[in-house]
């Protein structure tokens, strides 16, 4: 147990020091969001009818804190395919080790990096006028923790198949782009019309931006009870079917 606990706190210490000393993708992972927040939140503060008091950049900004998540989750995937150019993998698939502890160990890793630049897009909206109603701190570090890992795990699963990085930021890129636009980060489900409703209710990140939108401004158009079952549930789904994909990968 021991071997496996000491596997996951360096698999996670290392993903934090790798993302932390590339620190042109730290700022360019921040570019697009604070482009979302600092233009479209403030040019379209009047191009939508709000259900709920306050402007259009409170609203959004629990939507891009989402999309910063799910980005920076996905792409922590790539980290495996990486690790199999240069021969990490190989050596940390021969370790005597789990395969469980380091999907689970990445998984930490990741999840852990996508929060902080979801953090930090938080300081960004508040810097901008955007007025917080955080009722509990530590209920929203572990939702966030909850969506994230989700991504990641989704992220390995797919980098799991693949050989190739440019293959795996195709494919992800495609998945990302529904899955944020459907989401309602960026406009309200209430009065999107009925087929996309439908489709948003297929996606994950619809209810975790609807969680994050629950804690941060107190309103959301689904209940936040069903938020975090959903999010429990795919979570709980997502890092299984990454733990599998993972076995399955050749020594």
């Amino acid at each position: 147990m021991n071997r496996e606990i000491e596997a996951i706190y360096a698999l996670w210490k290392r993903e934090l020091i790798r993302f932390f000393r590339a620190k042109s993708r730290v700022i360019g992972s921040l570019g697009m969001p604070f482009f979302f927040l600092a233009i479209l939140g403030t040019g379209l503060s009047n191009a939508f009818i709000l259900p709920m008091e306050g402007n259009y950049l409170e609203f959004i900004t629990p939507g891009i804190i989402g999309m910063v998540l799910m980005f920076g989750s996905m792409f922590s995937g790539i980290v495996v395919l990486m690790d199999r150019q240069f021969g990490f993998l190989k050596e940390t698939l021969v370790a005597p080790v789990s395969r469980a502890s380091i999907v689970i160990g990445k998984a930490l890793g990741g999840a852990t990096t996508a929060m902080f630049q979801g953090i930090i897009i938080m300081l960004i909206a508040f810097f901008l006028g955007v007025n917080f109603q955080i009722g509990s701190v530590l209920l929203l570090l572990l939702f966030m923790f909850m969506v994230s890992v989700m991504f990641v795990s989704l992220g390995i699963t797919i980098a799991s198949k693949m050989e190739d990085m440019h293959g795996f930021q195709i494919i992800t890129n495609f998945l990302i782009m529904p899955l944020f636009f459907l989401s309602g980060a960026l406009f309200p489900l209430s009065t999107a019309p009925e087929i996309l409703r439908v489709a948003s209710m297929f996606d994950p990140l619809t209810y975790g931006v609807n969680g994050l939108r629950h804690i941060l401004i107190g309103y959301s158009d689904i209940p936040f009870t069903t938020c975090f079952a959903v999010i429990s549930a795919f979570t709980v789904v997502f890092i299984a079917i990454a733990i599998w994909s993972f076995n399955r990968i050749e020594e």
